[in-house]
């Protein structure tokens, strides 16, 4: 005996629960604006740095970058920066990397590429701004 066909009357919502991860999507979305939005002003301000510095001697700009303004503002910078690079770059891992083991490794790499660059720039500019 034929089955009558039913018709689906599932609401989409139903239908659309679990497909997929909706932790901390919004945080994510929300981070990378905000560390944009920061560059923005953070990259202008360290290119008119860098511009005022040409042509000075190096003791001079070793000088400039250890004022505290400057050390703080180019740190901000420098954290900023790989902060959305890292976050930038989880998007594209997630949004075109499918095979799982790849994913991860690529994830891993991102993470500490991006942390060990982080971590290097801050610690160049304290030496600088501490005159170690």
């Amino acid at each position: 005996m034929i089955k009558p066909h039913k018709p689906h009357l599932r609401n989409p919502l139903k239908n659309a629960r679990g497909l997929g991860s909706a932790k901390d999507g919004t945080g994510h979305f929300i981070v990378q604006r905000v560390t944009a939005i920061a560059l923005i002003f953070l990259a202008i301000y360290a290119v008119g740095l860098i511009i005022s510095m040409i042509g000075d001697d190096y003791a001079t700009v070793r000088a400039t970058v250890a004022h505290p303004c400057h050390a703080i503002l180019l740190t901000a910078f420098s954290v900023a920066t790989f902060w959305h690079a890292k976050l930038g770059v989880q998007v594209i891992i997630e949004d075109y990397v499918h095979t799982p083991f790849s994913a991860t490794a690529l994830h891993l790499l991102n993470i500490f590429v991006c942390a060990l660059a982080g971590i290097a720039s801050v610690l160049a500019i304290v030496r600088i701004a501490l005159g170690a």
